[in-house]
């Protein structure tokens, strides 16, 4: 069984076009998040834009390879699972950061955020030069992507939900929604795995659109107000 047989979807056509928006639904929240870097210049805030931008093109790159658009398309299925991987630990390590005492943080956070880089392009690096990749290795990785996924999604939902505790906030609720969902889709996938099924496939995917959209929902939320107060004074 190969790897392009293994991912392919009941309707490759309505796939590529779920993969489409999904990217670019990413790529919309990096126009919010990189705001308040923008504003601050501190690395703490890179952490969130940085991570959707690498799950935006985590989509992007499974909507060419769903499409068929390249021969060589089994590098790209590891590629992109490589490249989802590394968005969810750094979306995990910028809500760690997000509430550390400013002495030496943004040091340590720089230096972590490297690291991670570095540790990305000598993944990326021992794809392209493997010998031969196997649908049992992409079966494999896959597995422990959508189970890394989860626990950093865990990680998250525990964070915001100890803040809204500490200060409840009505955003803070609507992302709360969001990682929730995010985790089911990567729940569903990871049980797709073990149970192929069209119901869990599309489910999976209703997951993520979902999440995504709440995601948009809270950034111009938040967006349109501080424009709006802007506006005001």
């Amino acid at each position: 069984m190969s790897t392009t047989s293994y991912n392919l979807a009941p309707d490759p056509v309505l796939r590529v076009a779920i993969e489409i928006i999904s990217a670019v639904a990413c790529f919309i929240l990096i126009r919010f998040m990189i705001k308040p870097y923008r504003v601050t210049g501190e690395g703490r805030y890179i952490g969130l834009p940085l991570g959707f931008g690498f799950l935006g093109a985590s989509f992007a790159i499974s909507a060419v390879t769903y499409a068929q658009l390249l021969s060589n398309s089994v590098m790209l299925w590891f590629f992109q699972l490589i490249i989802r991987a590394f968005a969810f630990i750094f979306l995990a390590i910028a809500y760690y950061f997000s509430n550390k005492p400013f002495n030496n943080r943004n040091l340590i956070f720089n230096f972590a955020f490297s690291g991670l880089l570095i540790f990305l392009a000598t993944s990326v690096i021992l794809i392209f030069i493997a010998p031969q990749l196997r649908s049992d290795d992409y079966i494999i990785l896959n597995f422990a992507v959508r189970l890394e996924s989860l626990i950093c999604i865990l990680y998250i939902f525990i964070h915001c939900t100890r803040e809204q505790m500490k200060e409840p906030d009505q955003n803070l609720r609507w992302i709360l929604v969001g990682y929730a969902l995010l985790g089911l889709n990567q729940f569903s996938s990871l049980f797709w795995i073990f149970y192929v099924s069209n119901l869990v496939f599309w489910l999976s995917l209703t997951f993520r659109l979902m999440s995504l959209s709440v995601f948009l929902f809270v950034m111009y939320k938040i967006f349109y107000k501080k424009k709006e107060k802007g506006s005001e004074n």
